[in-house]
């Protein structure tokens, strides 16, 4: 198994023949909204995507999403929609998102426990609480099982809810990958974890944990060297990954059971 690191929650993750697409936002820097007004108003993405993103792309054959409804466009922007419709791209999703997502004329493909010869779990997002988290659209994470692959955990959009804590203490993923910029709107909380639950959750799990969703957002403010630094002073540094944009992690000497670290 591959992971590549796109930039926010795009990643590719590869296995035996399959290139599995998730969450893209594929606009040029600056082409969305600032979701933060009462600071600084920065046009997002707050960067480009990686050098190597046409080529990673080149190789997509599948895509997944984790939630795209009520304005989610870094999980699913029109850039992204024009890519997967030229291309046909399958686009696998829950059965809540069929019909907004055949509506933009997509090649959705609802999501079943089998998946690639192997089983797929949808687990529920909490992206966000109160009066902010009746706005979201929560989404799922993925727990995902492949033979002759480390077990991997696709956690979308959420905070380190109770459905996110037994995935991680009982499930046991092999390789995690959690939202960790601490995202808020100018009201309310954090809608996505951020640094303090990111290590909350390295003590929950042995397995590895790939942190994305970092610097290219005007709302989530944790930094790679900010939480790589506080992952080091803890002693959690080895269970965890921060990828730059473009960075490719292979996982082929981890064995398919549950990795101790």
């Amino acid at each position: 198994m591959k992971i590549t690191q796109l930039r926010n929650a795009t990643l590719i993750v590869e296995f035996g023949e399959v290139r599995l697409l998730v969450d893209p936002m594929l606009a040029s820097q600056g082409q969305l909204p600032a979701l933060k007004y009462f600071t600084q108003r920065r046009r997002n993405p707050l960067v480009e995507l990686p050098e190597n993103a046409a080529e990673q792309l080149q190789r997509v054959t599948h895509c997944l999403i984790t939630h795209c409804q009520r304005g989610h466009f870094d999980h699913l922007d029109r850039a992204a929609v024009r890519w997967l419709r030229e291309r046909n791209i399958p686009l696998l999703c829950m059965a809540e998102d069929a019909d907004y997502l055949r509506k933009r004329r997509l090649n959705v493909q609802i999501l079943v426990d089998a998946f690639f010869g192997g089983r797929i779990e949808p687990i529920p997002c909490l992206h966000g609480e109160g009066l902010i988290g009746r706005l979201m659209a929560h989404g799922y994470g993925y727990f995902i099982q492949l033979p002759g692959e480390p077990s991997l955990y696709l956690a979308g959009d959420t905070l380190l809810s109770a459905p996110v804590r037994r995935c991680l203490s009982e499930l046991k993923p092999a390789i995690s990958v959690l939202p960790a910029g601490g995202a808020r709107f100018d009201l309310g909380g954090d809608i996505i974890m951020g640094q303090a639950e990111i290590l909350e959750a390295l003590r929950l799990n042995e397995g590895l944990i790939i942190a994305n969703h970092l610097e290219a957002l005007d709302h989530c403010p944790v930094t790679r060297a900010g939480l790589l630094r506080e992952a080091t002073r803890l002693g959690l540094d080895r269970q965890l990954l921060v990828p730059r944009d473009g960075e490719t992690f292979d996982f082929a000497g981890l064995k398919p059971q549950q990795l101790a670290v």
